[in-house]
């Protein structure tokens, strides 16, 4: 039996190519589903089923954080249930940004609907006051190798552009070989002002994204707080690797404590996914790392944060792909080939 640490991806990895992901795959969720559903219509929400089953995928419509929320936290989940548990020891979970909710609910500490129930409020709370923005730009050339001293040039150019008081910049999170810069509108015209274009794409602004991971979302947080309650939490039933790198262990995690971090820290600090990966691979050094759905983006941050750590002896993109193509060490379910080799049915 393979070892796995299963990761849960954020925002932004519902995309056109994801559009009827829950129907394709999880045909046999639909009771889970419609108490997701019971829930949004409830608060006058459009159905997941029907953004699932829309005709055609929309930007404004399916990246809206109270619709992409929700269709990714039930991708995630639904996947993580189709995990062939008689194949595959899970041996912990974690989860990037938004993830964490859903890494919260597949380890056990909150139940697939409460864990419904923190996604779909923090995410309608996201838009519903769309505080600020992120942009991405890489610390790493196009062959993945680490490059420590362009990491800290570019935060020292965060750092020097947040300091006038009316402009407002930091690192949201530390995704691998990128980062991912959080702010308001003067913080980040400022950075795409100073930095070079990269690699054809970067800097990218991010769509229907607000200043996740920062000081500007303490009302969202606080929001978050008087809305769901601490009965929601409990203690994982597997280790719960946080955006810190912290692990919360079954049996030795206080729900109370988990439930401040959730809706305090982890909303208004930077949220460290490569260290997460980091204490993966040192802690538990697993024989896969299995990425849910939707989608298939985060592959490339693990690979870099494995990178970064020299995980079997990885320092650029060839040493991972030649790795991934005689022994793989990362399985993303978004990928059909890939998510047969972790599932009963395929």
């Amino acid at each position: 039996m393979r070892t796995a640490v299963v990761i849960c991806p954020g925002r932004g990895t519902y995309n056109k190519g994801e559009l009827g992901y829950l129907a394709r795959h999880h045909a046999d969720k639909t009771e889970m589903l419609a108490g997701f559903d019971a829930e949004r219509r409830r608060k006058g929400q459009e159905e997941l089923a029907s953004l699932d089953g829309a005709p055609a995928y929309s930007v404004a419509r399916h990246t809206r954080g109270d619709n992409a929320s929700g269709l990714i936290y039930a991708a995630t989940c639904f996947d993580f249930l189709a995990i062939d548990r008689t194949a595959v020891d899970i041996v912990a979970v974690t989860g990037n940004s938004m993830g964490w909710y859903s890494a919260l609910a597949c380890a056990g500490a909150l139940s697939p609907q409460a864990g419904f129930t923190v996604v779909n409020t923090m995410g309608t709370l996201m838009q519903e006051h769309l505080i600020g923005g992120q942009i991405v730009y890489p610390v790493v050339g196009e062959d993945w190798a680490d490059d420590d001293a362009r990491r800290r040039e570019l935060l020292a150019l965060v750092a020097g552009i947040h300091a006038p008081p009316e402009r407002h910049l930091a690192l949201s999170i530390d995704l691998g070989g990128m980062l991912v810069l959080a702010g308001d509108a003067a913080g980040l015209a400022a950075f795409e002002a100073a930095v070079p274009p990269v690699q054809g794409r970067f800097p990218m602004r991010l769509a229907n994204h607000a200043a996740f991971h920062t000081a500007l979302q303490e009302p969202v947080a606080g929001k978050g707080r008087a809305l769901l309650g601490p009965d929601l939490f409990g203690e994982p039933d597997l280790p719960l690797i946080d955006g810190r790198g912290a692990i919360r262990w079954p049996h030795a995690s206080d729900p109370a404590t988990l439930r401040d971090y959730t809706l305090g820290e982890q909303v208004i600090a930077s949220y460290d996914f490569t260290r997460a990966v980091l204490t993966a691979a040192r802690e538990f050094a697993p024989d896969l790392f299995i990425i849910t759905g939707p989608g298939a983006t985060l592959g490339g941050a693990v690979a870099q944060s494995l990178i970064r750590a020299n995980w079997r002896d990885m320092r650029t993109k060839a040493d991972f792909q030649r790795l991934q193509e005689t022994d793989p060490v990362i399985v993303s379910m978004g990928l059909d080939e890939q998510r047969r080799s972790v599932t009963a049915s395929g």
